[in-house]
């Protein structure tokens, strides 16, 4: 398993909008989005993990166990119901999201030292890179 644990800064975001768009978020929540910088804090305490994912407009909070399904409420982003799976796939963390929207979920990895994040729904594909945060 690769040390995903630390703090991140956002360095580059491709496709959100797209990804945001198949999600059925609103083009003014989209527009705001797109302007918002994010920092990813990943945590783990014995078998669970926790995600915060932070901006100055919203925060999002994940934990969950790998290999345990959870029921998720995306609040703050979509605002949907959906069942997750979080497993480790080689060096990658990949999380399932069963619900309303079709093929959605995310990926997290490490590679050359940067965190890399795949969000996905509906064959929208959101990539973003992140960077170790020196100042935490």
């Amino acid at each position: 398993m690769p040390a995903l644990c630390d703090t991140w800064d956002i360095m580059s975001n491709v496709n959100l909008e797209g990804y945001m768009t198949a999600l059925g978020i609103s083009p003014c929540l989209r527009k705001i989005a797109l302007t918002v910088k994010v920092k990813k804090v990943i945590e783990q305490q014995g078998d669970q993990y926790t995600i915060k994912t932070t901006s100055k407009v919203k925060n999002y909070t994940i934990a969950f166990r790998v290999g345990q399904e959870f029921e998720e409420f995306t609040k703050g982003l979509d605002n949907r119901r959906v069942k997750s799976l979080v497993t480790w796939e080689g060096n990658k963390l990949v999380c399932e999201q069963i619900g309303e929207k079709k093929n959605r979920g995310w990926a997290h990895w490490i590679e050359e030292d940067k965190l890399h994040l795949e969000l996905y729904c509906e064959g929208e594909i959101c990539k973003q890179i992140f960077k170790k945060n020196v100042n935490e």
